[in-house]
């Protein structure tokens, strides 16, 4: 009867995590995409004052942009399984050679596709913006990105120090 009472708790408990696990991790995708669309909503603020887009441009730019962004993160989500895949093979004890080749070939084929996404929007925006505004954009757009990398290496090593709080 313990027995009995022992695995149904135990099943309980394991389900239960289980569930609180899932539902934190699914949490923290969505803010992760919320983040995200908060960043590329930022972007596009920003460079409209930048740059002084019209309506006219801004109407036509943003789609475009909105777009390449969410392929190139699709191309970066696929880039990123690749070196997981990558580093699981480094650690296999069995190192299959055609496996090196066939991940690296693909990652530098996302590589290339990524930059070719960019590409397209500096070719995109060349012909949609004036010879100031992609001169405004090219400064805008290395200040916008340093400025983020800066705010979330803060925000890494804030989040670093909490959690060496709370393990006090």
């Amino acid at each position: 009867m313990k027995t009995k009472n022992i695995i149904i708790i135990s099943g309980c408990l394991f389900f239960f995590s289980s569930v609180l696990f899932s539902s934190l991790r699914e949490e923290n995708l969505q803010n992760n995409r919320r983040i995200r669309d908060n960043i590329r909503t930022l972007l596009l603020l920003r460079m409209t004052q930048a740059l002084d887009l019209t309506e006219e441009q801004t109407a036509k730019i943003f789609p475009k942009i909105s777009r390449i962004e969410k392929e190139k993160k699709e191309i970066q989500q696929k880039i990123g399984k690749q070196m997981r895949e990558l580093r699981s093979i480094l650690r296999n004890e069995n190192h299959d050679e055609q496996e090196f080749t066939d991940r690296i070939k693909r990652i530098k084929e996302l590589r290339n596709l990524l930059k070719s996404k960019d590409e397209e929007l500096e070719n995109f925006l060349d012909d949609n913006l004036t010879l100031l505004q992609r001169a405004k954009y090219i400064i805008f757009s290395q200040d916008f990105y340093r400025g983020l990398r800066e705010k979330l290496e803060r925000a890494r090593i804030m989040q670093e120090r909490l959690r060496k709080e709370k393990k006090r």
